[in-house]
């Protein structure tokens, strides 16, 4: 109790001063909070930390390029365990160019964060109008070779697009068990078993669209010195919908290694090379083996500025042949930190996909199908607007698919408003 009077006192006292100097007076009384915690029970210690958390979080609302209140919001977190926070804080206090001492020890941190993983959890929900629920064509009208001449054939209403407003809801988790006694630290180990699993349901009026998915992986995470790691995993997939007409159910089979390195204090590699056997329940000429290979990095530009770029290979090899297709694509997206609270960011993607032949009369010279989609992604949130640590986020995607292919371009709008949890 004495603790929190301080706390009281200390808040009272700093009242008329706030005025004058706001961001001084928060950063001290978050410090304070801070000095406390190292002193207090366990069961007051979280309480203290979020005093604190708050604190550093209301100066950065407004003052996002302050490194020094950065670094000691990231310290915060660390102190409450809450480790995916506190790394994406300290990298970006990396960013700013602290003095060497300073990076020293942040790494130290990073090393710290890395090696005592173990729980991670992932929650969330989402409103989700779609324009384009089923990603379909708006071509009204399909021409069909006859005779040698090209006749006309008008699409009903009812094949067109289908625009509506889904739910959408996830959760995923995963827990590293450590393995043998070649230590990284006290208590610590090299090697780690992962076992994970996700679950996700959209829902949508026309139950059809309905999409439902369950995922896991198993397998062991190697700590290669202090900024590099492996991971080679056993996953396994089942993705099912609404009617299982237009996209059968499915189960993918197979494995995944992942790989990441930090290349400098700024800038981390990560790559992904993964492969399964996909098996439909009833469109058995679907089945067969799916590749997908992904090379990409995050640069911490500044403190408030974050760009990621990824590109990847993809190959699908069904037994029926006009199924089988290769994905070349590519990503960029930057993410910035403003003043009074506001988060933005976008990114930008192009994907093309080449198809074997048998797309007659879709493709009508009987040649190969090519498709090309490209996707831009915009978001906004206000961190200064929170509900129990989580603030609203809005975004808005569009899809637009070009082919040679009759019936198999198409442009969708998804907007999606979800919760997400600040710094």
């Amino acid at each position: 109790m004495r603790v929190l009077a301080t706390i009281l006192i200390a808040l009272a006292l700093c009242g008329p001063a706030l005025a004058q100097d706001e961001t001084a007076v928060r950063f001290r009384l978050g410090m304070l909070a801070m000095d406390q915690s190292t002193r207090a029970e366990h069961d007051k210690r979280d309480e203290l930390l979020d005093k604190a958390i708050a604190q550093f979080r209301a100066i950065l609302v407004k003052r996002p390029e302050l490194v020094r209140v950065r670094l000691e919001l990231a310290r915060a977190f660390f102190l409450k365990r809450e480790d995916r926070l506190a790394r994406r804080h300290f990298e970006q206090v990396l960013a700013g160019n602290p003095p060497a001492g300073v990076a020293l020890n942040v790494n130290r941190f990073l090393n710290a964060i890395r090696a005592r993983k173990r729980w991670s959890l992932r929650v969330g929900a989402a409103l989700a109008p779609d324009t384009n629920i089923g990603a379909g064509s708006a071509e009204r009208v399909v021409y069909i070779p006859f005779g040698g001449q090209l006749l006309p054939f008008r699409r009903d209403q009812e094949e067109l697009t289908t625009s509506g407003i889904g739910l959408s809801a996830w959760l995923g988790g995963e827990y590293q068990l450590p393995l043998g006694e070649d230590r990284t630290g006290p208590g610590e180990s090299r090697w780690r078993l992962r076992v994970g699993g996700d679950i996700a349901r959209k829902e949508y009026r026309a139950s059809r669209f309905d999409r439902m998915t369950i995922a896991g992986h198993v397998g062991p995470r190697w700590l290669i010195g202090r900024g590099s790691e492996v991971s080679l995993l056993l996953t396994g997939l089942h993705e099912w919908t609404g009617s299982g007409v237009e996209q059968p159910s499915h189960y993918d089979v197979g494995g995944r290694i992942e790989g990441r390195h930090r290349l400098t204090f700024r800038t981390t590699l990560f790559a992904q090379v993964s492969r399964a056997e996909r098996r439909y329940d009833r469109e058995s000429m679907r089945d067969g083996p799916i590749t997908g290979v992904t090379l990409g990095t995050q640069w911490v530009a500044s403190p408030t500025v974050r760009v990621d770029a990824a590109m990847g290979w993809g190959r699908e090899r069904p037994e029926l042949e006009r199924w089988r297709n290769t994905s070349r694509w590519g990503r960029i997206g930057v993410l910035a930190v403003l003043p009074w609270g506001f988060t933005v960011g976008g990114s930008g993607a192009l994907r093309w996909t080449d198809w074997e032949r048998g797309w007659f009369p879709f493709v009508l010279d009987g040649g190969e199908r090519k498709d090309l989609t490209r996707t831009l992604r915009l978001f906004a949130h206000n961190r200064a607007l929170t509900v129990q640590g989580f603030s609203p986020q809005i975004s808005v995607t569009q899809d637009i698919r070009t082919s040679n292919a009759q019936l198999h371009d198409y442009e969708r709008i998804l907007g999606e408003l979800r919760f997400v949890r600040l710094f």
